[in-house]
């Protein structure tokens, strides 16, 4: 009864650890629960009050499934001034979240056995998508040693005749890694040798960087591959708007109108009252960015330093979004008090929800063996009480 196509792929383990250790606190567990990339910031006054205000004046019928006119005015404008990038409103679309973006995009492009080259550590999300919509993801593992980054020589190892996507996610989720202009310059190079593979830039995360670092994107710094990229961000992540569902992209008129094709079949829209508040977020006060990203970075240097500190854990330093992606190879092979072997990463993050009440995710979800990922954004009192936490079960190992 059930197709091969949802066969083939795993609920989202992010998710799936965020509601396990969410059970355990609604049954009386003490859990800290560092799993889901999600800011503790409530959204800002100003766009909630727009979004009022669209109600109050009876703004709640259909929209355009692409954006209405005025959000697609101020994503025209944002690429422009963020970006360097010029686009025709017909080359913007909206949908219900980044993660529907990309659906779309892959939905509308990819046909059975076409190759999407997928660097690792990625977000859960990708492979599965892919594998949805009846394509392969070609996973290319990308270590510590290169700052969890694709290198020029390994994108082009990987590019086949049957490739039709590369995608590249900076700053990253899970590792906060984030491409110089000169790292986003050397793959492009290698991506002119081979017009047939588009580029699906996920820039969720652009505004969220820390220690003076510059975010570029690829066809900004890679005009040549303008006409093969679509670029996509959204308003969950800096702007606090988990739950309004709203992502964005622009990109080639052949794609954007196919991927509209798709919209029109499936979700029509996000909510008008969603688009009138993403217009206020783009246009209005962005102070609150800068803020935000200072309790950020200091959260950064706290839960950074101190798993540095932790035996048998390493951490380095993230560049953007709020995310750490720690090695916890120097725990595997050790035993508990109870007598279990800590054999894979799996194992580390069940330990750690079931000794001190610490929910994370395990490295492999993100296709990478033997680290996890913790989400920093939650305030400095919890996370100073989950590193103590992980401190004290990691000194039980032996």
């Amino acid at each position: 009864m059930i197709s091969n196509r949802v066969n083939s792929i795993k609920p989202s383990l992010t998710i799936a650890s965020n509601m396990k250790a969410q059970e355990l606190k609604r049954a009386g567990r003490d859990i800290i629960v560092l799993a889901a990339g999600e800011p503790d910031f409530d959204t800002p006054d100003h766009i909630k009050n727009a979004a009022i205000k669209a109600i109050n004046e009876g703004f709640t019928k259909y929209v355009p499934g692409k954006g209405t006119p005025d959000l697609q005015s101020a994503i025209q404008k944002k690429f422009k001034e963020d970006n360097n990038l010029e686009y025709d409103l017909s080359n913007i679309t909206v949908g219900v979240g980044g993660k529907h973006i990309i659906y779309n995009a892959f939905s509308a492009t990819i046909n059975s056995g076409d190759e999407v080259i997928i660097p690792a550590p990625y977000w859960v999300s990708y492979p599965d998508i892919v594998l949805l919509n009846s394509g392969k993801p070609v996973i290319v593992k990308c270590g510590e040693s290169s700052g969890f980054k694709l290198l020029p020589e390994d994108l082009e190892k990987n590019v086949s005749s049957k490739t039709k996507w590369l995608m590249l996610n900076s700053p990253s989720n899970p590792t906060g890694s984030m491409y110089t202009k000169e790292e986003l310059m050397a793959l492009g190079e290698v991506l002119k040798k081979h017009d047939h593979v588009y580029v699906l830039s996920d820039d969720i995360y652009e505004k969220i960087v820390y220690d003076g670092n510059t975010f570029h994107t690829i066809a900004e710094v890679c005009p040549f591959l303008y006409d093969r990229t679509l670029t996509m961000n959204g308003l969950s992540k800096s702007y606090c708007m988990t739950g309004w569902r709203v992502g964005y992209a622009a990109g080639p008129t052949n794609v954007i109108n196919a991927m509209n094709k798709v919209q029109s079949q499936n979700v029509s829209s996000t909510a008008s009252i969603s688009m009138a508040a993403s217009v206020e977020a783009l246009t209005g006060d962005q102070s609150f960015i800068t803020s935000h990203n200072e309790s950020f970075l200091r959260r950064r240097d706290l839960i950074v330093k101190n798993l540095n500190e932790t035996p048998g854990l390493s951490c380095r330093v993230p560049e953007g979004a709020f995310y750490v992606f720690a090695s916890c190879k120097g725990v595997l092979g050790k035993k508990t008090e109870s007598g279990k072997i800590i054999e894979a990463d799996g194992d580390f993050m069940d330990y750690l929800l079931e000794e001190v009440g610490v929910a994370g995710v395990q490295g492999s979800a993100f296709g990478l063996d033997g680290f996890f990922r913790i989400s920093y954004a939650t305030s400095d009192s919890i996370l100073e009480d989950a590193c103590q936490r992980i401190k004290l079960a990691c000194s039980k190992l032996s």
